[in-house]
């Protein structure tokens, strides 16, 4: 592996690295642009696996078919480019829409989903959650309501 190979290595790993934290962030924009890096380092990606560039694409007879171009990656690329553009332009409409019903990007946490996921696997006593011998909560559905009896 040359140094350029191995350059162009790093920095591809580096873009997949940055895309990926940035897609595990809250933010719905720091979700696009993480989304927008992983398409670009995808696209690197492709095109540094159809090999060294600056060979003649094909143009005719005569020539030696090792010594072409392979149109392949190039074609994966434009077709990766052009999907990329369309899922990020349906990304930044979603963004811009929770933008205007919510006032902020921020993903919240949803209380209902954390409620049930907590209703369906009760805690135990003695788990690192709560302290040993406490017995489990109840949750709102085994609460009795105003005016009924336990």
């Amino acid at each position: 592996m040359t140094t350029p190979d191995l350059t162009s290595a790093v920095v591809v790993g580096g873009l997949f690295a940055v895309g990926f934290h940035l897609l595990l962030q809250r933010s719905l924009m720091r979700l696009l642009f993480g989304f927008l890096v992983l398409g670009h380092s995808t696209n690197l990606l492709i095109l540094l696996a159809a090999g060294p560039p600056g060979r003649p694409p094909v143009t005719g007879h005569g020539q030696d078919k090792a010594s072409f171009a392979d149109p392949l990656p190039q074609a994966m690329a434009l077709t990766a480019i052009v999907i990329t553009f369309g899922i990020s332009i349906l990304l930044l409409a979603l963004v811009y829409r929770g933008w205007l019903m919510l006032g902020h990007d921020e993903v919240r946490d949803d209380v209902e989903d954390r409620r049930l996921g907590e209703s369906e696997h009760p805690r135990r006593p003695g788990d690192a959650a709560g302290e040993p011998g406490e017995t489990p909560e109840r949750t709102t559905r085994e609460t009795p309501g105003k005016g009924e009896e336990r």
